[in-house]
């Protein structure tokens, strides 16, 4: 059978194209598997794992949660809110807790870049990355390029612009890596403030004009303000915000073409986006919450075999 070259899901950054043409294709087993009526398979069901959120997650972790349960895996919930977390217990010392417990498998969020990685190295479980700090949210991107190879049929070839809080989004980044590795082509679009200086050093274009970005691209995966990463003011007013880089049907009526909307949620609605622009016909918003399921039960699945040997 068929591995991942690699133990474990860090980043999009140390995937190989063959890595992540296996777990589509996985993906595509278990979305089949999803839309049965018996939604569960038995695949897992002597493996354990815990979902580490040390940061807030509603989205994220509801589909971890569902795709672990519909592999009949044992499933551990830690919020660090209700956690030895607030007395001063260390990261290790929390995790190594839970490992005693006999956890396989460790998904973890954390607001510190690199969590992951570090965590990897001191414990002997299985880490997937579900978002550390502005860096990284490995399984979002796989979905992401998922759901435009279900719609367009191929990455490949595609050209795919990423429009809003580039600076603090780890989805942009996880983006980048998976589109440019699958052979599209990608550009950003924002204001300048919010677009990383380090950003053409990856091989990614700047547009400042959402306009002329929209008549480039197939794709426009539209991405929120975070503004709960903003220590300071990076533009003038959401006001303003929205009448420059905010997509209404308008916009998408004037283009001349069809292109294919996506988000990672939440969603401003009348903020990044409307929402006619959000339900219309060439949103892939939802289906990229199933798509969501199916993809992270192929990389628990994938390397619960590196488990289980």
């Amino acid at each position: 059978m068929a591995e991942l070259s690699v133990e474990h899901l860090l980043g999009i950054k140390y995937l190989k194209e063959n890595d992540i043409d296996l777990i589509f294709r996985t993906a595509d087993h278990f979305k089949e598997v999803i839309n049965r009526p018996i939604k569960k398979v038995p695949s897992l069901r002597d493996i354990t794992i815990a979902n580490l959120f040390f940061e807030n997650s509603t989205r994220t972790k509801l589909s971890f949660e569902l795709a672990e349960k519909r592999l009949s895996a044992d499933v551990i919930n830690f919020s660090a809110g209700q956690s030895s977390v607030k007395k001063g217990e260390t990261l290790i010392d929390t995790v190594n807790n839970i490992l005693a417990m006999k956890v396989d498998i460790v998904v973890m969020r954390h607001a510190s870049v690199g969590a992951g990685v570090f965590l990897s190295r001191h414990v002997d479980a299985k880490i997937i990355n579900a978002g550390d700090g502005t860096h990284e949210h490995p399984t979002q991107a796989l979905l992401d390029s998922y759901s435009i190879r279900e719609k367009l049929g191929n990455v490949k070839g595609k050209k795919i612009v990423i429009v809003g809080d580039i600076l603090h989004s780890r989805v942009a980044l996880s983006n980048i890596f998976a589109l440019q590795l699958q052979g599209a082509q990608v550009k950003v679009c924002g204001p300048t403030t919010l677009i990383p200086k380090y950003i053409s050093s990856l091989g990614v274009e700047v547009e400042s004009n959402l306009k002329k970005a929209l008549e480039w691209c197939d794709v426009a995966n539209v991405l929120r303000v975070q503004h709960e990463r903003m220590d300071i003011k990076y533009f003038p007013s959401t006001r303003e915000y929205t009448q420059l880089f905010g997509i209404n049907q308008d916009i998408l009526n004037n283009l001349g073409k069809k292109i294919v909307i996506m988000h990672p949620g939440p969603i401003n609605r009348g903020v990044e986006i409307t929402s006619e622009v959000a339900d219309c016909n060439e949103s892939v918003i939802l289906n990229q919450v199933e798509n969501g399921v199916a993809v992270r039960m192929a990389v628990i699945y994938l390397l619960a075999q590196q488990v289980k040997r």
